[in-house]
């Protein structure tokens, strides 16, 4: 089934619709989903957009499966289930901030030994490195520094340097950000780091380490975001689902 441009995607409506029936408890914790079949049919759409929309469920932190199981129902929308590490943006939202972004600069280059083993791919293949500031009701706390495969990266180059949300609008695209594998630890703020978070070269600085991967399991991002101290503290949720979750303030 083909999308009219400038429509909103298929898959986007149709977990909209199960995102409004698991809030109003008509699938409730610990409920199974109906089959992908089913729900094809109940949504008149293919199963591959029933699975994109289920993906975005589960990284909302909705839904869970495994494999040759149902999506089960992990909690509605504001309870236990949605712990895990959303992007920035929607856990800016969740609280109450204004989320910002500014693409500080876009690099088309060779893939070192780091960035080609955690994106699986050559090294010296085609990658972009994009580093941007982000900012919570305008106040900045977080440097991200990502490097995406060609394909991804070429469509975030082609994005306003001030996009709110890259995750939104790749969506749109049809790259979903499905599980992220995370390390967190210190690192001194460089010259470029100082500059934009108004801190001294060499303070410490809360850095995350994420590798991103779609519903297929390939990699769509390496990035390592860099928090200013005090703005931002992170916590585990341990569930089935083995959530991590981001606080305000230390």
């Amino acid at each position: 089934m083909n999308e009219a441009p400038g429509r909103t995607p298929l898959y986007r409506s149709v977990a909209a619709d199960l995102r409004t029936a698991i809030t109003a408890g008509e699938y409730g914790s610990g409920a199974r989903l109906p089959a992908e079949d089913e729900l094809a049919r109940r949504h008149g759409v293919s199963r591959g957009t029933v699975r994109q929309a289920l993906a975005a469920l589960r990284a909302d932190g909705l839904i869970t499966s495994r494999r040759g199981t149902r999506r089960v129902v992990l909690a509605a929308p504001g309870r236990e289930g949605s712990a895990e590490l959303r992007s920035f943006t929607r856990w800016a939202r969740s609280l109450g901030q204004k989320p910002g972004g500014r693409t500080v600069a876009v690099e088309r280059v060779a893939a070192d030994a780091e960035e080609a083993e955690h994106l699986r791919t050559a090294p010296g293949a085609a990658v972009y490195r994009v580093r941007r500031l982000r900012t919570l009701s305008g106040a900045p706390v977080m440097v991200e520094r990502t490097t995406y495969p060609e394909a991804v990266g070429a469509l975030v180059a082609a994005m306003p340097p001030d996009t709110v949300s890259y995750s939104d609008e790749l969506a749109l695209h049809g790259v979903l950000f499905m599980d992220a594998h995370h390390t967190i630890d210190l690192v001194p703020a460089d010259a470029h780091d100082a500059l934009l978070l108004g801190c001294r070269a060499g303070e410490a600085l809360l850095r995350e380490r994420r590798r991103s991967t779609d519903p297929a399991g390939a990699p769509v991002e390496w990035s390592q975001d860099r928090y200013l101290p005090g703005t931002v503290s992170f916590t585990v949720h341990t569930t089935a689902a083995s959530a991590l979750g981001r606080r305000l303030g230390p």
